[in-house]
Formats: structure tokens, C-alpha cells, sequence
């Protein structure tokens, strides 16, 4: 390279503004919204589960994470009004996030594998609504103190989920478990029942924010991101000026992004400074300030 080449090189990369932080790769994200955001309105009365698709569109949400704790009846009527209310706004079923169906970690063997059962009908419904997981939890009887309790609890979930994967897989449904507090916020237990089960159709749902303090949240979510099948951005904005203190976005934003995981980012407020549409809308700025 002769001296005058090596001045203009010089004087062009002075004069070229710095770059900015690449945003994730365009498509590899895709923002939807949980159902648990609006769950104060439903719970009120002002609105309802039909309303949902609505709230997500103008919000600027594409994907549905329904609650199904929050449905009325799921009859056949029923879910053809839901589907011709995603039809019409333009929004996309992602999953059901499922509660109050039975402990599937509980140590009576007859007593999880009813709670089995009583999941079929959210894998059938899933299936009939357009929705790719249903999200479960691994609830026990028993609070596990030890080792050897923890390798209890994670044999009777290894065995219930194994087979609620089993008939999930004919609906083409996946099984995904959410760190949702008691063993499930220790990551190492669920990186620990998804090599136990070890079903392509069984995964994770790593939530941003359900951990104890005594966990790292980024070190937490970069273990279960490894086999995510959906992602969900807890979110309260509590802080001073509104900020998010829980965490740093950006820095757990990063975390996902270095992870193998594509697909929707679920944006969950839950907190009490915000109404709950204020508190989504300020979730999907956060998302979009990421550039996502």
C-alpha cells in the first residue's frame, strides 16, 4: 500500500460514522403477546377472550399467546368465533399457555397421569386453533429440598411429560415447559428433565423474569434458550422514569439472541405502574428499540 493510498484509507474511515449495534437478523424475530398482559380487563369484565386478537393488532402484536384459564367454554361455536377474530385481524395463533390441569410432577403415579388426560384437550384444542406448543407446567406435591428429592420430582415430570408428548406428537403439537416458579426456576432441573424426556417435540418457554434472586437470570435463560421453542419477555417497567428494573433488557435481549432460538418473543407485562395496555405498548417499544 503506497502513502497516499494509506491517508485516504485513514481520512475516509474518519470521516464514516460509527455503526450502530446490528439489529437481529430481519425475520428471525417475531413479536406476539400474552394473554396474562390484559388478564385484569378480562378478569373485570371489559374484555374478553374474543377481544384478544384486537388488543394484540393494536398493540402491535402479531402472534396470540392465549391463556386458557382465561377462555369461556372452548366449544366448537366457540373457537370458530376466536378463528374468524384472528382472521380478521391478521394475527396468528402461537400457543396456550395451560394452568390448573393437574400437578404432572406429582408423586401419586395415578394422580399425574390424570393430569395427563386432562391436557389432551388443550393439545386437541391447539391443534384446532392454528397453535404450534402448549405451554405446561412441572407442579409436584412434593418441594423438593434435596438431590436426591430433585431427581424424585424430575423422574415423575420425565414420565408424565413423555407421555403427554406421546399423543401431542399425532396433533403435530409441541410440549413446552416454562420456568413458572417452584423447580422449574432452577434451570439446571429443566435442562435436566429435557434430557430425560429427549422428544423433538418437547421444549422450553425460558421467561425472562420468573427466576428467585438468588439465580442468574441471563446465565438462567441462555440454559433453556439452548431448547426453546418460544420465548416470553416478562416485563413490569417499575423502575425510576419507568425503566425496567428486574433486569437489563438489552443485555437478556442479547442472551436470546446468541442463542440458536428463532421465532416469537412474547411480550408478558404484569406490572402495577402502567395500565395493562400502556405497559404492553411500552414492552413493544423496548422490543423495537432492539430492533425487533
Amino acid at each position: 500500500m503506497t502513502r497516499r493510498t494509506l491517508l485516504s484509507t485513514l481520512s475516509t474511515l474518519a470521516a464514516a460514522p460509527l455503526a450502530a449495534s446490528a439489529a437481529p437478523a430481519a425475520g428471525r424475530f417475531k413479536v406476539s403477546l400474552a394473554e396474562w398482559s390484559i388478564h385484569k380487563a378480562i378478569g373485570q369484565g371489559k374484555l374478553t377472550n374474543l377481544d384478544f386478537p384486537r388488543i394484540a393488532k393494536e398493540t402491535g402484536c402479531e402472534g396470540l399467546e392465549f391463556v386458557n384459564t382465561l377462555w369461556a367454554s372452548p366449544t366448537a361455536g366457540y373457537i370458530t368465533r376466536l378463528k374468524r377474530r384472528m382472521s380478521d385481524t391478521g394475527t396468528k395463533p402461537v400457543l396456550i399457555m395451560v394452568d390448573d390441569e393437574g400437578q404432572m410432577g406429582h408423586s401419586d403415579r395415578a394422580v399425574r397421569m390424570k393430569a395427563v388426560k386432562n391436557h389432551h384437550k388443550w393439545v386437541d384444542i391447539a391443534a384446532e386453533v392454528g397453535c404450534h406448543s402448549i405451554r405446561t407446567n412441572m407442579h409436584s406435591d412434593k418441594t423438593p429440598k434435596t438431590p436426591a428429592e430433585n431427581e424424585a420430582v424430575l423422574g415423575y415430570c420425565a414420565e408424565s411429560f413423555a407421555a403427554l408428548c406421546q399423543y401431542a406428537a399425532g396433533a403435530k403439537i409441541n410440549v413446552i415447559i416454562e420456568n413458572h416458579w417452584g423447580l422449574s426456576s432452577d434451570p439446571d432441573a429443566v435442562v435436566a428433565l429435557m434430557k430425560k424426556v429427549n422428544l423433538p417435540n418437547f421444549g422450553t418457554l425460558p421467561d425472562f423474569g420468573n427466576f428467585p434472586p438468588e439465580v442468574n437470570k441471563y446465565e438462567a435463560v441462555a440454559k433453556l434458550a439452548a431448547y426453546a421453542k418460544g420465548m416470553s419477555f416478562k416485563c413490569y417497567f417499575e423502575g425510576p422514569n419507568g425503566a425496567e428494573e428486574k433486569y437489563e433488557v438489552p443485555k437478556m435481549l442479547k442472551v436470546m439472541e446468541d442463542s440458536k432460538y428463532s421465532g416469537y418473543v412474547g411480550i408478558e407485562y404484569e406490572g402495577s405502574k402502567l395500565d395493562e395496555i400502556a405497559g404492553i405498548k411500552t414492552g413493544r417499544k423496548a422490543l423495537a428499540d432492539y430492533g425487533i
